[in-house]
């Protein structure tokens, strides 16, 4: 095959993940899988409900344009054109940092699918079969795009999600719409060119990290509506001479990147955070409080030696030792999320809020962090973190982790009861659980997103 070009019988990647994804019958998926994808949609609900009042979302929904009957923006009484709400709803989801990881690719798929997803669910109905299908589908291009594409020095550059989430969502969308193969194979190329998202904003103090999954949503949605409407895109935008591989990795594509071929859906990789921080601060603070409940005091504490993956130690902003100008830059820091665990004994939201806690930037300048090569080699598949703390009276503490402790399914509800309840009462929250529950054989999925608009009475 002539890179760029595609030979008689060849087929390009672009199509034949489409070719595979419009053949899925979505009714083919285990229960266990099925029920991930509900508890992700939750725990992706519970961050946009609870993150909507962050400076990010309300300037996310400020510039929503608001139609007559377009889709809802979670948590108002506002409907807005599709992309818009997409945008919204990505930068509220994202809004806590607690969206769902998938390690491998660096990315947060979720939270880039589902709000394209209950956005297109409101302009053309979807059964729950799916809508949940197409969510699954959206978790596995993604993430298998990621999984070949992305390298610890490309992510100091550029933002995964930003990088490979717009093609699985569009591949999502077109699945939804019952777009045909041609058709579908434009909509991830078309995808694939809107492939972007900075790592400058842990080194400058930006917030436009919070944007980046708003703009992959938008674009999914321009992507699938473009492709919908005869739009037709580079086949080759993968493995292309000029294509996302050549553009980014500086390597040709591998070709054996296939749907479904392995014995789990990605989406089984994925899991839920425990913590509202980066995804690489989460098993470090998670040993930081095994050491906090044995050290006691945070005032014994001289020294802190913190080892983690490669991937964690070279991310931007996680080996940030300050000056923190807000809380994002704190919530990337492995040092200030370990030393806010040791000098609090908690690991909650309020670990983050206030970044100039002297008790906490004391500890930050005792810390060191380093990559240790054997939780490198174990890196994606565990995530596993080691901290020493050192006391004044020369003993030491050591706690260690071999992969990060996820959110249970239990964990994720009662935060979501929790943040639903506050924003649309408690009444409609049990009544939402119920509906995400029974996803799987509702005729409109779009009463799971329409649960989530006030009405008029309860706009603020």
């Amino acid at each position: 095959m002539t890179i760029g070009s595609i030979e008689p019988g060849e087929v390009s990647m672009a199509r034949a993940f489409a070719h595979t994804a419009l053949a899925i019958d979505a009714g083919r998926f285990h229960h266990d899988v099925i029920e991930k994808a509900k508890i992700c949609l939750l725990d992706f609900l519970s961050c946009a409900f609870e993150a909507r009042n962050h400076p990010w979302s309300r300037q996310a929904i400020g510039i929503a344009r608001e139609v007559g009957s377009g889709s809802t923006i979670i948590g108002t009484g506002a409907l807005a054109a599709p992309g818009d709400a997409a945008f919204a709803n990505a930068t509220m989801g994202h809004g806590l940092v607690r969206e769902d990881m998938h390690a491998a690719s660096i990315s947060h798929h979720g939270v880039v699918i589902w709000p394209t997803l209950l956005a297109l669910s409101e302009r053309t109905p979807l059964s729950g079969a799916t809508f949940l299908g197409a969510a699954i589908i959206g978790y596995e291009a993604g993430a298998q795009i990621g999984r070949a594409l992305i390298t610890a020095d490309l992510a100091r550059l550029y933002r995964p999600t930003g990088l490979v989430a717009p093609l699985g969502a569009a591949l999502a969308g077109s699945y939804a719409l019952g777009l045909h193969e041609d058709a579908a194979t434009s909509a991830i190329a078309i995808a694939a060119n809107t492939s972007s998202g900075l790592n400058e904003w842990p080194r400058a103090g930006g917030s436009e990290m919070y944007f980046h999954p708003g703009f992959a949503a938008r674009n999914a949605i321009s992507a699938v509506e473009l492709a919908e409407a005869g739009a037709r895109a580079s086949e080759t935008i993968l493995e292309g001479e000029a294509g996302l591989f050549a553009a980014f990795r500086r390597q040709p594509a591998p070709a054996g990147i296939r749907l479904f071929a392995s014995p789990q859906p990605e989406i089984m990789a994925v899991y839920n955070k425990p913590a509202p921080a980066c995804n690489f601060a989460q098993t470090a603070a998670q040993a930081a409080l095994r050491a906090a409940r044995e050290v006691g005091t945070a005032e014994k504490i001289v020294a802190v030696s913190i080892h983690v993956p490669e991937a964690a130690a070279r991310y931007p902003g996680c080996d940030s030792k300050g000056p923190f100008r807000n809380a994002l830059q704190a919530k990337m820091s492995i040092p200030f999320s370990v030393a806010a665990v040791l000098a609090r004994g908690a690991l909650d939201e309020d670990n983050y809020a206030q970044i100039d806690d002297i008790r906490i930037l004391r500890l930050v300048e005792r810390t060191s962090l380093q990559s240790e090569p054997g939780l490198s080699a174990a890196f994606p598949a565990n995530q596993g973190a080691h901290i020493r703390v050192t006391l004044r009276d020369g003993n030491t503490v050591d706690q260690r982790l071999d992969n990060v402790i996820v959110a249970t399914p239990e964990e994720i509800r009662t935060r979501f009861r929790t943040a639903a309840t506050d924003v649309i009462g408690s009444k409609r929250a049990l009544l939402l659980e119920g509906l995400v529950d029974k996803c799987a054989s509702l005729p409109d999925s779009r009463v799971i997103v329409a649960c989530c608009r006030l009405e008029p009475t309860e706009r603020l």
